[in-house]
């Protein structure tokens, strides 16, 4: 069969913040170049890299859809093989097939050493065949925890970057929990979920382990382009115990005020943390279980002391409190601030049914479920990032 090799541009990609050049095509970031540079985290940049809501959006009539991407697969010493990153294809906004790529770069990584090792792999492949043979939108979903880099595709018919849909786009920023921990694909992360069930366009910049109030996630999210926006606090927070009650919220009145400066109007949400029994009444900071690991087990462990909070240290049942008081002290002048309660999306009882494999992080069920009821609450009907005249 003749296939038609196209150069993955710019054109037709979504979802992304920046795009790095480099020599295979361009790299997808989800923060820009000059955030990434004042981070302190030296694996944010592989983090941003990895693909959580990009995805390329297409007009064709191909049956064959070839891409070519390299990726960049992280594995921890002494931890369970991750599974492979998954692509997920849509067609007229449906789940019609999945795929992986083999190949691609390594990325090694050693926790108690803090050593990072990276070895360089070849460009791998994914092939979708049997599409309908008719003029259809399709997406092709890059994989939520895999720095990727699309190359080229390869169809059996012309290819032309979708046309804009006139949907709103919603911004999205979080822990690794909103950068899609544990589920099972691209369109199976909670924003993706709420994304697609509303309708509209996702950015999402949920970051594994660096939702940290910090400055340059604020001034990123202040130039993104917007019809929506949401926050969400907690976890990292306390996982790092990388603020006492004194320090956060100013931090937050800070952050709000800098995405303010560039979206002065735009419904803003701030969400706080997901239930998440380790942490409820006990701060951190969070370590591995290492008898569990020795099992081939992942899960983490709460080291903090409870009797701390009394001296400001932060448990999420803390900072949701103050984030609560700061949307409420804000809300007369700011009428388009908006402030959830996480565990309006998964509380208690949801941990009861659909339990946090590791402790930490959402299966893809209570995934769903998230995805489903903040699309619900927050951005359909009457929620506070729905569309309607304000």
């Amino acid at each position: 069969m003749d296939l038609t090799t196209t150069p993955v541009t710019a054109d037709l990609l979504r979802g992304a913040v920046e795009l790095r050049p480099t020599e295979h095509g361009l790299r997808p970031l989800r923060l820009p170049a000059r955030a990434l540079a004042q981070a302190p985290d030296p694996l944010l940049d592989d983090i941003a890299a990895q693909t959580s809501g990009v995805r390329l959006a297409l007009r064709t009539r191909a049956t064959v859809v070839e891409l070519d991407a390299l990726a960049t697969k992280r594995s921890y010493a002494g931890a369970p093989p991750r599974p492979a990153g998954v692509y997920d294809l849509l067609v007229d906004g449906r789940l019609t097939a999945q795929g992986t790529v083999d190949g691609g770069e390594a990325l090694l990584i050693d926790l108690a050493s803090q050593s990072v090792e990276r070895r360089p792999g070849p460009v791998g492949t994914v092939r979708f065949t049997g599409l309908p043979d008719r003029d259809k939108d399709v997406e092709i979903w890059l994989p939520h925890n895999e720095a990727t880099v699309p190359v080229s595709l390869r169809t059996d018919a012309p290819v032309l970057a979708a046309p804009d849909r006139g949907r709103r786009v919603w911004l999205h920023h979080g822990s690794s929990v909103s950068h899609g921990s544990d589920a099972a694909s691209p369109t199976g992360t909670w924003p993706a979920v709420a994304a697609l069930r509303a309708g509209v366009d996702l950015v999402n910049t949920g970051l594994s382990g660096n939702a940290m109030v910090d400055p340059f996630t604020a001034r990123a999210l202040r130039g993104i382009p917007a019809d929506a926006i949401s926050v969400k606090f907690g976890i990292n927070v306390v996982n790092a115990d990388a603020m006492r009650l004194r320090a956060f919220g100013p931090a937050v009145h800070g952050f709000l005020d800098t995405v303010r400066e560039g979206h002065p109007d735009t419904p803003l949400l701030v969400v706080s943390a997901i239930h998440c029994a380790l942490h409820e009444e006990v701060p951190g900071p969070t370590a591995m279980d290492t008898g569990a690991l020795a099992q081939g087990r992942l899960s983490y462990l709460a080291t903090g002391d409870a009797a701390d909070r009394a001296a400001g240290r932060l448990a999420l049942a803390d900072i949701r409190r103050e984030l609560a008081r700061i949307v409420a002290e804000r809300a007369p002048q700011d009428p388009h601030l908006h402030y959830l309660d996480g565990l309006e999306l998964y509380g208690e009882a949801d941990a009861a049914e659909l339990p946090l494999p590791d402790g930490l992080h959402p299966g893809p069920e209570a995934h769903r479920r998230i995805g489903e009821r903040f699309a619900d609450l927050a951005l359909a009907g009457g929620g506070p990032l729905a569309a309607a005249d304000r």
